[in-house]
Parts: C-alpha cells; structure tokens; sequence
C-alpha cells in the first residue's frame, strides 16, 4: 500500500518540481567544491591504502618480534631442546628444563582409553586403573616392572604394548594453546609453580610477541654505530659535493652559454635519473670489473687488473657516492637552473651595466634568489638519500665486508634478504621506524638553518 501511495503521488507531482528535486540531489556534482572531492577520492584511497597504512604498520610491527619463524599470525607451544635451553639460560630453571625432557610415564584416563582402543584385555585395564591410577614413573623400567606385578600379569609383549601408552614426554612436543602445555607439565611435574608456568609458556612459544627489545638491541649493538656513521657520511657526501654544490655549478655554467647547447647538455646529464637503474649501474660494473675498460687501459701501464669497486672500502665509497651523486645532480641542475631562468634578465643587464663580474653576478643576483630551491633540493635530497637502496645494492650491496652498509641496505638485509634465512620483520620496522624520526629531526633542522619563517613571512613594504 505504502508503495502505491507513493508511485500515485509522484505521479501527481509537476514534472518540473521532479527536475527541481533532482537537480537539488544532484546539485552538489555540479559545484566545482562537489567535482574536486569527487576526483580527488580515488587519490585518497590509494594514499590511504599504498602510504598511510604501510606506515601505521610499521609502527606496529616495531613494537613485536616478528619473524619468518614466529609467522605474522598466532603460533602454538613448541617444547624442543632450543626451547629447553632458553629455559636454562634465560630462567634459570635447569632443573626443570631436565624433568621436562627427560621421558617421563603416567597412568591416566587418557591412556586407559588407549589401551581400550588397542583392544587390551578389560581385566588388564582393571587392574591399571585400580593398583595404578595416577602414579608416575620416572623410566620406562619402573613402570613395566608393576605392571607385571598386577593379578593379571599380562605377557612381555603385552607389556611394551601398555607402557607405550603412558609416556608423557614433552621434548619434541607441540601444543596448540598454552592451557594443554600447561597439563601436560602438570601431569609430569604437578608441583609447578605459577613462575614456572609463565617461563615455560614463554619460551615455548612460537608466535610473535609485543616487545620493545628491537629498540634495545639497536641501541646497544656496535653494528648500529657503524652503520649510522656510514649513513651520514654517506648522505652529507653525496649531498653537498652532488646533489646541491655540483648541481648549482652545472646550472650556473648552464646558464651563461646560450640555450641551444645549455639544453643539450642539461639531457645530458639527466640521463643517469632516466635510465633504469639495473642498467646505470651495470655500467658503472662494466667500467670497474676486473675485466672492465678501467683495468684495461691500467693494464697498458702495468697496473694489475682488478675489481676497482669492490678492492677497498675508499674505492667502494668512491663510486657508491659518484653513482649516487651523477643521478641526484641531475635533478638538483633541473630545479636550480629554472629558478635562474625566473630571475628576470633586467637585474643581470643592469649588472653588467655597473661593471659587476661573473662571480659578482652569481654571488649578489643568482644565489639570494635561490634560498628556496636550494631548501627544497636539500631536504628532498637528504630524505631522498637517507632511504636510497637501489644504487648501493645493486653497485656492492654493502661490501666489501659492510663497509658501505647504510640505514636503509640494512633494513632490506635484515627484514627481505639475509644469509641466515630467518626474516626480522619486527627488528626491521623498528629500523624504518628510526629512520623516520632520523628524517624528521634533519628536516627540522634544515627549515631552522634555512629561517624558514622569514622565507614564508609577507614581504614588507616601505612607504
């Protein structure tokens, strides 16, 4: 009825009312405020999706131990002879580390209902569970020696057969929650102590664990100091020799000679940012090879050939930073020689006019009108090296012996890709997680050398 109700008094509504209420529903799309928000939300899903959530999980996973071996999901209760060890040498619990892997026996329920299954003589099983319910045996021999002392004394093969039933080992055993490795502890040793409960859960289980110890062992392992002063060397480097200073020089030369060449020479040297890096680097490999061009034309001399990149650390460092380098000034030449381009040509005229030199020029018009691109290339580029990967792993992948291991080839090596096979998911995350605050403090630092309240203040305007 509700429904007729409604045809009939959409029927007797005019047709332009209907369009009114549509364009009225529909009038938000027609706003530019509508479409902007409407275009915009598939951007907003992906940085959702592809950014934002990447970087709440490793926050997360920072604070866990996380490995191949413990899995991202729930694990059980593993008792092993590295479990027991753990025991020992964490806990202090060596005893109980022994009673648990040693092989123990214990008449019960569970294994009468067994023996029933196996088909044992019922009066066998009476006899069990009258004259030894409950007791437990700390050897196999113990055990069948009562049993053979029942009143119906089964035969030897009987015996083995019962005794196999009652052993309640825990070594190489495996749980599926904490509250079946507690009973089965309890049921070889029922005098546990809560304490004892606690670190035998502990270090028998599998799955991975809230923790801050990642941050505690970055913090005490002398690996962290070294790789944190590869890091900065790295990226103080690189950045001052190329990423700003050589790219001001090539945009500043660029700039007095005429703009037919200028731009020939600018595709030039943007090459190495546009050609993929497996083969930029690979030609880097092909120059510095033993069997490359450099040993070669060294060989004419008498230099003995040899693999230049990865001979010594000072070599390693050398071309990791050039390799780096070439492809960072590309982009600071670019944003550098458009900022030049923007100041206008009457300023240079007129120094030219009042007899001001080339370096004049540079020092007093070129470089004050270039605070905010040399700001920008500074801290994109310094963020830009301090997670850079590509060139360094593909050039010594941190060799020779770690000497050119950075931040970032140290996250890879330990969370995707290392020699031991065991993945450090969380110990990874919690580097990234440093590496993060590690940017951010320098970013700070940059806008406070940079006065970056002064660039973005209104300009003053004197009457």
């Amino acid at each position: 009825m509700n429904a007729s109700r409604d045809i009939a008094e959409s029927a007797r509504t005019p047709i332009g009312v209907r369009a009114a209420q549509s364009r009225l529903h529909l009038g938000w799309l027609s706003s530019s405020k509508g479409l902007g928000i409407l275009f915009l939300l598939p951007a907003v899903v992906l940085v959702v999706l592809f950014f934002l959530m990447p970087v709440a999980l490793t926050g997360v996973f920072a604070f866990t131990n996380m490995t191949t071996a413990t899995g991202i999901t729930g694990g059980a209760y593993q008792v092993s002879p590295g479990t027991l060890r753990v025991l020992t040498d964490r806990y202090g619990m060596g005893e109980l580390a022994e009673r648990l892997g040693q092989p123990t026996y214990v008449v019960d329920e569970q294994g009468l209902a067994a023996l029933e299954e196996k088909g044992i003589d019922k009066n066998i099983i009476d006899s069990l569970r009258d004259g030894l319910l409950g007791k437990t045996y700390a050897s196999r021999r113990e055990l069948e020696r009562d049993i053979r002392g029942l009143p119906d004394r089964p035969n030897t093969r009987t015996v083995k057969s019962i005794s196999e039933e009652f052993s309640r080992s825990l070594a190489n055993a495996r749980f599926s929650s904490r509250e079946s490795l507690i009973a089965a502890a309890e049921a070889i040793d029922p005098d546990l102590t809560d304490e004892e409960k606690e670190a035998l859960a502990a270090s028998t289980y599998t799955g991975w664990t809230w923790t801050t110890e990642n941050f505690r062992r970055l913090a005490s392992s002398p690996t962290t100091r070294q790789v944190l002063f590869n890091t900065l060397f790295f990226v103080a480097m690189t950045l001052v020799i190329f990423n700003t200073g050589y790219a001001m020089v090539l945009a500043i030369a660029t700039h007095y000679i005429p703009d037919r060449p200028a731009g020939i020479f600018r595709i030039i040297w943007f090459l190495p940012r546009i050609s993929p890096v497996v083969i930029y680097v690979l030609l880097w490999k092909w120059l510095a090879w033993d069997t490359g061009f450099l040993s070669a034309f060294l060989s004419n001399f008498g230099v003995r050939p040899r693999n230049w990149m990865l001979d010594t650390a000072t070599n390693a460092w050398f071309f990791v930073i050039v390799i780096n380098g070439f492809v960072g000034a590309s982009m600071g030449m670019v944003i550098f020689a458009s900022a030049i381009k923007a100041i206008p040509e009457s300023l240079f005229h007129a120094a030219s006019v009042d007899g001001a030199y080339r370096w004049q020029q540079i020092r007093h018009i070129i470089l004050p009108q270039l605070k905010w691109p040399i700001l920008f290339v500074t801290c994109y580029q310094t963020l830009s090296l301090l997670t850079s990967i590509d060139q360094t792993l593909l050039a010594t992948n941190g060799g020779p012996g770690g000497a050119t291991e950075v931040w970032s080839l140290w996250i890879y090596h330990t969370a995707l890709n290392n020699y031991a096979g065991n993945l450090q998911y969380g110990m990874g995350a919690a580097m990234a997680l440093v590496l993060v605050v590690i940017g951010i403090v320098l970013s700070l630092i940059y806008l406070r050398l940079f006065n970056y309240n002064a660039l973005v203040a209104k300009p003053r305007i004197e009457l």
